[in-house]
């Protein structure tokens, strides 16, 4: 059994009225909570936002003393030790890519914490070791890049096909901008420790769920839909939902008809 670590650095911040119901959002790597601050102010007449500062990112750091084969998981049970100190109702979870793993990894484990469960441009981690070993040498790879040269890192990792229609995006220098803001030290461990090579995978688990989930993936986002379309098969209480002309960011490309699509799962 892996418990919380007693110092694992989450940063929480709330947005709203702490008596409405809560609406827990994890952010993408390089991001912070900070990314959802313009949902939470669009929700804050129905819902008190949960806006979380992942290791390594925002106001986060990380243990000297992380260890790579626990950390992932020790990060899910601080989440759940945390959602239960703010929430003392089941909650709304929306989790983005690298937050939409631990996020996944978060609901199947403590399904009891939630209501349901939006999972954006994510997955439930690689099926094999010998995957997630290739994935770690990687990772380091473009740990390496991200303490060698951070800004040239950022413009290669925006470079990525899957980031095509965010770099058109009148918002992307916007976001650009925010990412240039991190700690180039806190995000290369993060990417060592958090990584999809250091998480267990969840494949198995997902036949054995029983909370009502949405996997959104943008449609020119191929490995993405084809992960969720095998994550929708396999899940019970699933559905996808499919955001036309968008990448991996279609939370950020289209952010209304986003919130709208999670409002009308929550009134499902």
């Amino acid at each position: 059994m892996i418990t919380a670590m007693s110092n694992m650095p989450l940063r929480i911040t709330t947005i709203g009225n702490p008596a409405l119901p809560k609406i827990a959002f994890l952010h993408g790597f390089l991001g912070s909570g900070s990314d959802w601050l313009s949902f939470a102010w669009k929700l804050e007449d129905r819902f008190c936002s949960i806006l979380v500062d992942l290791p390594g990112h925002g106001e986060a750091g990380i243990p000297a003393d992380a260890d790579p084969e626990l950390f992932f998981m020790q990060t899910v049970e601080a989440l759940a030790k945390e959602i239960r100190r703010v929430s003392t109702e089941p909650c709304i979870l929306v989790g983005y890519s690298m937050g939409g793993r631990i996020g996944l990894a978060l609901a199947l484990r403590h399904p009891e914490l939630f209501s349901k469960a939006v999972i954006v441009s994510s997955s439930p981690g690689l099926r094999t070791e010998e995957e997630r070993a290739t994935r770690r040498k990687s990772d380091e790879g473009i740990a390496r890049k991200i303490e060698r040269n951070f800004e040239g890192f950022i413009e290669f990792w925006y470079d990525q096909p899957l980031f095509a229609t965010l770099k058109s995006h009148a918002l992307f220098h916007e976001v650009e901008a925010q990412r240039k803001q991190g700690s180039p030290h806190n995000l290369a461990r993060a990417l060592r420790l958090l990584g999809t090579g250091n998480q267990p995978s969840f494949w198995d688990e997902l036949p054995n769920n029983l909370l009502p989930m949405l996997f959104c993936v943008g449609e020119k986002d191929a490995k993405y839909v084809e992960i969720g379309k095998q994550m929708v098969e396999l899940c019970p209480q699933s559905s996808i939902e499919l955001f036309e002309q968008c990448g991996h960011t279609l939370h950020i490309e289209e952010q209304e008809r986003f919130l709208a699509s999670v409002g009308q799962f929550i009134e499902r």
